[in-house]
């Protein structure tokens, strides 16, 4: 069997202690912070407490995907040492990642006829991505084949599923999530959206909670509507420097389902860009991912 290595970029969300135990190769994507171009290392070079510390006193972090040049960089590094990728990707409906992967895969068979690059559409963001690349890493370590593995995932994406709380309506207008108007009103009246990648990978508004308490019950309750068997399966908790938020929803997990892991860590600079401060990423195994 052909050897191959997993590839993801730093949209997953995992943390570094995570990216080294599961063996696999990382690309970061790029985010523009007070000034200064990061490329995303799991936090090494930019702490994410300073990170989001800076966003409540008024930052306006940007963000860039990985751009084709990279991605070829990348590939051939793994081609000439003769080995095939499986490069697991942000959902294509929220990043231009994705596409500049297949641009560059073709510019490597271009060059190299026989090299074997798979690359998988997730329709996952954040820690969705992460989850499966997780599994991917496990059933590549148990023997499994790269075939098998890429027909795994695309059997199970859309079983991952991805809720979103988020504390500060700003940014998701400024994504153009939401008006103006609604943003104002929500922070007046501590109104928390919540939000679900839907089947095509897009970011969806689902419904709304009164107060941070009250948006962590409706993610318990969607976990109790569509988990299967959670003690067989990791479930991943990301937060945008919100600990506390994500241990309260972990322990309500816990004192009511077995469960095989339940992991938090934090959202990255690039995806928290977008979501803004205090924000909570729930992902687990479950029935689909419609709420």
């Amino acid at each position: 069997m052909k050897d191959f290595i997993i590839l993801t970029d730093s949209g997953c969300d995992l943390s570094l202690q995570m990216v080294k135990e599961l063996n696999i190769s990382y690309i970061g994507l790029v985010c523009n912070f007070e000034g200064k171009e990061y490329i995303e290392d799991c936090g090494q070079s930019l702490d994410y407490k300073i990170f989001y510390d800076a966003i409540r006193n008024g930052a306006l972090p940007t963000t860039s995907q990985v751009n084709t040049f990279r991605f070829y960089e990348e590939f051939e590094k793994h081609v000439k040492e003769g080995k095939g990728v499986l490069y697991i990707a942000f959902s294509s409906a929220l990043s231009g990642t994705y596409n500049s992967s297949l641009v560059a895969r073709n510019d490597i068979l271009e060059n190299y006829p026989n090299a074997d690059i798979s690359i998988i559409d997730t329709k996952a963001a954040s820690t969705g991505v992460g989850l499966l690349v997780y599994y991917a890493a496990k059933m590549k370590a148990e023997g499994k084949s790269k075939d098998e593995i890429v027909s795994w995932i695309e059997e199970n994406k859309l079983n991952i599923c991805h809720l979103l709380t988020v504390n500060d309506l700003n940014h998701l207008k400024r994504g153009g999530r939401i008006s103006p108007t609604t943003a104002a009103l929500g922070g007046l009246l501590n109104i928390k959206p919540v939000l679900y990648v839907n089947n095509e990978g897009q970011l969806k508004n689902f419904t709304k909670a009164k107060g941070s308490k009250g948006a962590l019950r409706i993610l318990f309750q969607k976990f109790e509507d569509h988990v299967i068997n959670p003690e067989n399966h990791v479930i991943f908790i990301s937060h945008a420097d919100n600990a506390k938020g994500a241990e309260t929803l972990a322990n309500m997990i816990r004192e009511k389902y077995p469960v095989k892991d339940i992991i938090i860590n934090y959202i990255g600079s690039v995806v928290g860009s977008h979501t803004g401060t205090g924000s909570i990423i729930f992902i687990f195994y479950g029935t689909n991912r419609e709420p």
